[in-house]
């Protein structure tokens, strides 16, 4: 099989590229490693990797790529993280919409099987017990940039359920609840790597307002498990699916667990939001998925529990601050 996957050089992607590769595809990366990292490819055997650096919505660049024909493909290249939408509201919109827009009218032209990542935060606002695909999205008004990425990710979802009605692509919309792992970097405002970081490197834990508004966590091995799954199922096209672990943690429980974790004396400090981010921003209290649609067309559900998520962080952040097996002392 030879699969496409865009954004591939990323966190998630660099995953599933190895993934892939390993259960026997040749595989396609197409990356303008804005975000991601030639070096997340590096342990990829090469005869079964080809590494296109470019961004996917450029004219020719899809076509240039899969000479030779694609069967599948998973699309998640896209704007990564609150700091960047905060940053680069106007280029994080059209990344997120261009390269969704040239990926399914692509595929659509032969009906090329495809994956589209899509997020939790297509949710919004919606505090619901646990989040199921038909609920509602709520978001806040457009001045407030925070729901930039959100509304994007959901015109998206639109495109792509609208490219499978109109245009027949045979399209899957997985949308993945906070996935974690080696390789995801704090530097976008992924709180459990910057969380990791803080805790090795004795500098305050940092918990961004109050620290009771809750989140799951999902192991990244499981969230590619679950692409794998939904792109092998037929029953999955013209889905959206949850994927994610269901078991909720409050951000501060999950800074105390980090710190325990890593043996850590830092301490735990709360931060505005209008200091982390920018005044007035908002956050949801809690976001948990339902993924009983996931399990019963794939069989499959994230279940890795975070605390072993947590140690095989804590083990690659070592590694990649060149650290042995105890913490640094905290500043005094």
């Amino acid at each position: 099989m030879r699969v496409l996957v865009t954004g591939g050089g990323g966190f998630i992607g660099s995953h599933l590229v190895e993934r892939l590769v390993s259960d026997g595809a040749t595989v396609v990366v197409i990356d303008d490693f804005s975000t991601g990292s030639r070096r997340n490819l590096a342990g990829i055997d090469p005869t079964r990797l080809t590494v296109v650096e470019a961004r996917v919505q450029d004219a020719g660049v899809i076509d240039d790529a899969t000479v030779g024909g694609i069967d599948l493909v998973f699309h998640l290249a896209a704007a990564v993280g609150v700091f960047e939408i905060l940053r680069r509201p106007l280029e994080c919109l059209r990344t997120n919409l261009d390269a969704a827009e040239a990926v399914f009218e692509w595929g659509s032209r032969d009906g090329i099987r495809t994956v589209f990542t899509s997020t939790s935060e297509v949710y919004g606002k919606n505090g619901k017990d646990r989040l199921h695909e038909t609920d509602d999205s709520v978001y806040g008004p457009t001045t407030a940039r925070r729901w930039l990425y959100a509304v994007s990710k959901a015109t998206d979802e639109f495109m792509a359920l609208a490219s499978h009605r109109e245009a027949g692509l045979p399209v899957s919309i997985a949308r993945l609840f906070n996935t974690i792992g080696p390789r995801q970097t704090g530097a976008y405002g992924m709180v459990v790597p910057r969380l990791v970081e803080q805790a090795l490197t004795g500098r305050p834990l940092t918990v961004y307002g109050d620290g009771r508004q809750t989140r799951c966590f999902t192991n990244v091995h499981d969230a590619v498990e679950a692409l794998v799954r939904i792109a092998a199922t037929p029953a999955t096209i013209g889905q959206v699916v949850n994927v994610g672990q269901p078991s909720e943690i409050t951000i501060r429980g999950l800074a105390e667990l980090i710190k325990a974790t890593t043996d850590s004396p830092s301490p735990v400090e709360l931060v505005p939001y209008a200091e982390a981010y920018e005044p007035g921003f908002e956050d949801m209290q809690r976001r948990a998925p339902d993924v009983a649609l996931l399990r019963e067309l794939t069989g499959f559900a994230p279940d890795t529990p975070l605390a072993a998520t947590i140690d095989e962080i804590v083990a690659w952040m070592r590694g990649e601050l060149g650290m042995p097996g105890t913490p640094l002392a905290a500043p005094a």
